[in-house]
C-alpha cells in the first residue's frame, strides 16, 4: 500500500534548531525584527499610495532598552497585523507574508516598494537570546488588537488586548544566559551596523533618552547628478574610518534589467602586497547583510571599499551568504563595465585630476586589464605610463601617433640614471616601471598588439650607438678582466662623451629567468650579462698603448665601472671594487 503526504515539524523539534543554529551570529536577531517593522511601514506606505487607507503622519521605528524589566522591544507604527494574519505569520512558522503582500498589491502598477519580507522564521530569530517573546499589535483596518506571548519551548497564548495607534511592538524578554543584549552600547553598535540605512527613521531609546540610528536617505540612493564631491569623500570617510579621501569613486544606478545601486571608493594603496580582502558591504533594501561580498565584485578590485545594494540577489535563509548564479555573474560584469566607464570618462573630462592620484589607481587598471578582456578593451586608450621626468602619457602618445615602435622603460630610476641620462640625450623617453606588475602588464599588452615592444633600457645599445666592428684582442682582454666568455662582449660606437662601457641582458633573457624565478623553477641570481665596449671612447682607445699590467688594470676599471651603472654590487664585487681603487691609486 502506497502513502503520500506532506513533512510535518513540530515546534519541540524545530524551536532547539532556531535557538541554536538559525543564525552564526547573534547579534542579528535585531536586524530581523527592525527589517520586519521596516516591512510594516513600507507596506502601510503602499497602501496609503493606493488610496485603500489613511496616511498616519510621520512614519518611526523605536527600539527600547528596560534594564530592570530584562526587556528589549522594537515599536513600529507600520500596517499592524489581525488576529488571522497573526496565526498565518507567525504561528505558521518561515511563512513569509511578504510574497502575499507583494503579489496583491505590487502587481498593480509594476512598482517594488521594496519589502524586505521574512516575517517569520526571521522573527524566530529572537529566541536565540530571549526566553519569552511578546508581540502587541493592532491592523490598520481597525481590527481589535492582538497580544501574542510565547516561550522558549514554543508554547503560546493570543489575545485581544488595547493598544491605541496601529503598528506592532515586539517586547523580547533577555534569557539569563544573554544578558550581555540589555548593555545599552552593544545594542546601538548592533543597530548602527545592520540598521544604520534602514529607510525608515530608527530611534534608540534608553532612561528618557531618544537617538536616531540611520540615515534613511543614504548617498547610493541618491541619483550621481545631485551628489557632491564632498559628499561622496565625506561618506566614504564615515563607511570606512580613513582619514584620507578616496583616490575615486564609481556610482552604480542600475535598473534594467539588473536592479542594483551602490557606490565603490578606490581607496589610496598603502602597500602594494599587503593581503586584503575587498570592504565592500552588502544591503538589500538598505539593510545590512554582509561585510564580504568578494563573490559579487570583479576579482581584480581587491582593495574596493563601498556598499552594493542588491534587493534582487538570492541568499539564503540568513541572508549572510551568496548563491552563485547568473544573476551574481551579470552584477559583477555590470561593475566592471560601470568601473571602466569611470575611468574614461575622468581620463576624456577630468585628465589633470586622474592624473593626480593616477600611481595608485594603474593599480586597479592593470590588474583589470590582464584579468579581464572586456574590461582591457574599454579602457585600453586611456592606460598611461609615467615617464621619468613625471609626465603621463599613453602609448600612442609616447610614440607620438603610430601604431608601431619600441616604449623603454626602467625598472630602477635610481640605479639606471645614467642609461637613462643616455636615452634622454638621443630624445628618447625613458617610462617607469617599478612594480612587478608594472612588466607583467607590458608583458600582457605586447600580447595584445605584436607592433608595439617594451624593452628596458639596458637590454641593448641599438638606440644609443651602432655596432662597431669586433676587436678579437680587445674582446679577449675584457673577456679575462671580467670573467666572461669573449662572445659576450660586443663593440658599438656610442659617442665620445659616453660611458667607456655598458653592461646589458636581452630582454628575452630577464623575462625569461624572472619568469623561473618567479615559479621556483631557476637560480634568483642575476641574468647574463653582455659587456658592451665603447669603441668611441678615449679612455678604451688609450688601452692598446699601455703595458700589459697596466692595460689589464685599465679594462677592469672600465669593467667594474659599467657593472656599477647597471645595477647595485655584489658584496664581493664591492670588496674587488675597493681593491681595484686602491691598486690604481699606488700608480698616480
Amino acid at each position: 500500500m502506497q502513502e503520500k503526504g506532506g513533512i510535518s515539524v513540530s515546534t519541540q523539534n524545530i524551536f532547539p534548531v532556531i535557538k541554536r543554529w538559525l543564525y552564526s551570529d547573534k547579534d542579528i536577531f535585531l536586524r530581523e525584527v527592525v527589517s520586519n517593522s521596516c516591512d510594516a511601514v513600507t507596506k502601510l506606505k503602499r497602501l496609503v499610495s493606493l488610496g485603500e487607507c489613511e496616511s498616519g503622519g510621520e512614519y518611526k521605528i523605536t527600539v527600547s532598552l528596560d534594564k530592570d524589566a530584562g526587556t528589549l522591544a522594537v515599536s513600529d507604527n507600520g500596517i499592524g497585523m489581525t488576529a488571522d494574519e497573526v496565526k498565518r505569520y507567525i504561528n505558521q512558522i518561515a511563512l513569509s507574508g511578504a510574497l502575499e503582500f507583494i503579489d496583491k498589491y505590487e502587481s498593480k502598477d509594476g512598482n517594488s516598494s521594496g519589502i524586505i519580507g521574512h516575517f517569520g522564521l526571521g522573527f524566530y530569530s529572537v529566541f536565540m537570546v530571549s526566553q519569552k517573546a511578546e508581540i502587541v499589535t493592532r491592523s490598520y483596518d481597525g481590527s481589535p488588537a492582538v497580544r501574542w506571548v510565547c516561550d522558549e519551548n514554543g508554547e503560546y497564548e493570543m489575545s485581544e488586548c488595547e493598544r491605541a495607534e496601529r503598528g506592532t511592538d515586539v517586547i523580547m524578554h533577555i534569557s539569563e544566559d544573554e544578558t550581555s543584549y540589555l548593555d545599552c552600547e552593544k545594542i546601538k553598535s548592533i543597530l548602527k551596523k545592520y540598521c544604520a540605512f534602514m529607510p525608515v527613521p530608527v530611534f534608540f531609546e534608553e532612561d528618557g533618552k531618544s537617538e536616531q540610528i540611520n540615515d534613511t536617505d543614504p548617498l547610493w540612493q541618491r541619483n550621481p547628478k545631485d551628489c557632491t564631491k564632498e559628499q561622496y569623500d565625506e561618506f566614504y570617510k564615515k563607511l570606512t574610518g580613513d582619514y584620507e579621501a578616496p583616490l575615486m569613486y564609481v556610482h552604480i544606478n542600475a535598473d534594467y534589467p539588473l536592479n542594483f545601486k551602490g557606490i565603490l571608493f578606490f581607496p589610496r594603496v598603502k602597500n602594494e602586497f599587503e593581503p586584503v580582502e575587498p570592504k565592500v558591504s552588502l544591503y538589500y533594501n538598505q539593510v545590512f547583510v554582509s561585510e564580504s561580498i568578494k563573490e559579487v565584485l570583479p576579482n581584480y578590485l581587491i582593495y574596493v571599499k563601498g556598499v552594493l545594494d542588491c534587493p534582487e540577489l538570492p541568499l539564503n535563509v540568513s541572508r549572510s551568504y551568496l548563491q552563485t548564479n547568473t544573476y551574481v555573474n551579470k552584477v559583477s560584469q555590470h561593475i566592471s563595465k560601470k568601473v571602466a566607464d569611470r575611468f574614461v570618462q575622468l581620463f576624456n573630462t577630468e585628465r589633470e585630476e586622474l592624473e593626480k592620484n593616477y600611481a595608485d589607481l594603474s593599480l586597479f587598471l592593470r590588474y583589470g586589464c590582464m584579468r579581464d578582456e572586456k574590461f582591457y578593451d574599454r579602457v585600453k586608450d586611456t592606460i598611461m605610463f609615467r615617464l621619468t621626468d613625471g609626465k603621463l602619457v599613453t602609448a600612442g602618445e609616447y610614440l607620438e601617433g603610430k601604431d608601431e615602435g619600441t616604449v623603454y622603460y626602467t625598472a630602477e630610476k635610481e640605479t639606471q640614471s645614467y642609461y637613462i641620462s643616455a636615452y634622454n640625450a638621443k630624445g628618447i623617453k625613458v617610462v617607469e616601471a617599478p612594480r612587478m606588475v608594472d612588466t607583467q602588464f607590458m608583458q600582457f599588452l605586447e600580447s595584445k598588439n605584436e607592433k608595439v615592444k617594451f624593452r628596458r633600457i639596458d637590454s641593448g645599445v641599438e638606440a644609443l650607438g651602432d655596432a662597431a666592428e669586433n676587436d678579437e684582442t680587445l674582446a679577449s682582454l675584457f673577456a679575462e678582466v671580467s670573467g666572461k666568455k669573449p662572445e659576450d662582449i660586443k663593440f658599438a660606437s656610442l659617442g665620445e662623451d659616453s660611458a667607456p662601457a655598458v653592461i646589458t641582458v636581452s630582454e628575452e633573457m630577464r623575462r625569461m629567468r624572472e619568469m623561473m624565478r618567479m615559479y621556483g623553477l631557476g637560480e634568483s641570481g642575476a641574468p647574463d650579462e653582455t659587456l658592451t665596449v665603447n669603441t668611441s671612447s678615449k679612455a678604451v682607445a688609450r688601452l692598446p698603448e699601455l703595458d700589459d699590467a697596466r692595460r689589464k688594470l685599465a679594462a677592469k676599471q672600465i669593467y667594474m665601472s659599467a657593472l656599477m651603472l647597471s645595477r647595485r654590487f655584489t658584496p664581493e664585487e664591492t670588496e674587488e671594487f675597493v681593491k681595484l681603487n686602491t691598486e690604481l691609486l699606488t700608480l698616480i
